[in-house]
Order: C-alpha cells, then structure tokens, then sequence
C-alpha cells in the first residue's frame, strides 16, 4: 500500500495506473469496490449547477436505496418539519454530500457478505447508527464538530470491516468471542495476535475508498484503541473523538436496553467517552429512558 501512495510516475496515465493497482489490492482483501453511483453523483456534484434531477433518477433506479433515502431525510435525528415524498425532495433537503454518504450506507449490506448469522449483526449496526446520530444531534450543537448525519455514517461503517474478516479469515468467528470477552487488550490486538489485519484497518481502507471524510476513516482505524482515545487531544483528531466517543455510548446504551451486542468495551472506554461529551453519571442514567422512546420509533429493518 505504501509503495502505490508514494509513487511519482511521470506517465499521463499514472493516475489510473495507480488507481487500478489500488483496486486489484482492495479486491484481493475483499473490500468491495466504490459504488458506480457514487462516482456518478460525485461526478455531478463537481458540475458548476449540479442536475438534481439527473441524480434523482439515477438514485430512483434502485427502489431500496430510494426508499431508504427517504427514510433517512425523514428520520427524527434530521427533525425537518415537512416530510420528503420524493428522491428529488429527499435529495434537496439533505444535500449532494449527506446523499452521497447515505447512499454509501444503503450499499453497504448489499456488497458485503450476508446470511442468516450476519443479520442480527447488521440490526446492531443501524440502530448503533441512528442512536449515533439521535446523540449528535443532543449534543453537538454544543461540541459544534460531529453533525448527526456524519455520526450515523460512522456507525454503519465502523464495524464493516466484520463481514470481510468473517469471509477471509477461518477461525475469525472464535476471534470475534474472544475479543468481546477480553477485558485488557484491545479488541484488535486480538485480532492481529490470529491474522493478518483487523476489522478496523479493513473498514479505514474501504471508508478511503468509498470518498468518506478522513475523520471518519481515522475514527474507524482507531475506535477500539482505548490509549489513543483516552490520550485526548494529544491523539485523534476532535471530531474523530466524537464520533467514536458517540458511536460508543450508543452500543452501550443499547446492550443496557436489549443486552444485544454484549462487549467488554465500555469497561475500556467508558469514562473517557463521557468525558469527551462532557457527561457524568447522572447524565448517562437519563438517557436510558429517553433512548428507549427513541428506539421505540424506529422501524423495523
């Protein structure tokens, strides 16, 4: 990887030389390649009027991913008073960028492996997802650094990394329950001490390749390296911080309010998340019952 990001070839074709390399590296990971239409709408995106209507049929061509843009337009973490009815609407109540990322994210279970043991992963994920954003959304007017729609990108990504891991690696369903046991080590060291990588390198290289925000690949790179976190601003980036800090305290207050997704990571990182949302015992007790009525709105996958 080193030796392609640090190539200089004067050649005018070295871009896409360079790019297909890349790719063929990628692939022989098993992250799936970037989306055709996310190409298409960065594409037009770059365009001094971007044709909204070109993009809204574009993204209407898949009745899932339309149906899922309004449902993401329309979520409660957005609170716009009026309802989109349309991709079009959806498309200009969120803008080019957040369209870009949601699509990103209704894509996501589709490349990625799939089957009857994966789908109580992918329920976590996107109520880890919206319980990010629903937090943001509580506190970022005050940290004015992580918008709801990035927290929930982050939260659907941040364990992407788990599905290819599960294809690649024999063994890796065993690694998964001991690191989730482990109450010392980080959870990837207990990946890398049984392979190659670790689903967080994974998920940083594929959110590279898929054009999210550096914050947001950083933050998947390290959301389970509890010393860097807890080193503060000497560490992460701040917006990077809080995403994870977010993301966290979102599975925390889910395994509290269903005993899903049981870890041993908020015994790691607890206190340091809170500090970084600035909250206290008392502050995490009473967002347990209003993030219960915020599931409770949630529709079912």
């Amino acid at each position: 990887m080193k030796d392609i990001t640090a190539a200089n070839d004067p050649h005018p074709d070295a871009a896409a030389i360079l790019d297909a390399r890349l790719a063929s590296i990628l692939r022989e990971i098993g992250i799936p390649p970037r989306p055709s239409i996310l190409e298409q709408i960065a594409r037009e995106a770059r365009r001094e009027e971007p044709d909204f209507h070109h993009i809204a049929s574009l993204i209407g061509r898949d009745v899932g991913i339309a149906a899922g843009l309004l449902k993401t337009a329309n979520s409660p973490y957005f609170g716009y008073r009026q309802k989109a009815h349309t991709v079009q609407e959806a498309l200009i109540m969120l803008g080019l960028t957040v369209t870009a990322r949601t699509v990103a994210g209704l894509i996501l279970r589709k490349v990625l492996p799939s089957g009857p043991h994966l789908e109580r992963f992918w329920d976590t994920s996107d109520r880890i997802a919206q319980l990010s954003g629903w937090l943001a959304q509580r506190h970022g007017a005050e940290a004015q650094r992580v918008r709801p729609e990035d927290a929930h990108t982050f939260g659907l990504f941040r364990d992407c990394g788990i599905p290819i891991m599960m294809r690649k690696h024999e063994g890796y369903h065993a690694t998964l329950a001991e690191a989730n046991r482990d109450a010392a080590r980080a959870f990837t060291e207990v990946e890398e001490a049984r392979h190659p990588t670790s689903h967080a390198m994974i998920g940083c290289l594929m959110a590279q390749s898929w054009w999210l925000p550096e914050t947001i690949a950083l933050a998947i790179r390290h959301h389970h390296d509890h010393v860097l976190f807890a080193a503060g601003a000497g560490g992460l980036p701040a917006a990077s911080r809080e995403l994870i800090a977010l993301a966290q305290l979102a599975e925390y207050l889910l395994q509290q309010l269903t005993g899903l997704c049981q870890t041993r990571e908020w015994d790691k990182m607890g206190a340091a998340c809170l500090g970084c949302l600035g909250l206290d015992a008392d502050g995490l007790a009473a967002l347990l019952p209003q993030a219960r009525a915020f599931l409770d709105t949630l529709e079912p996958l």
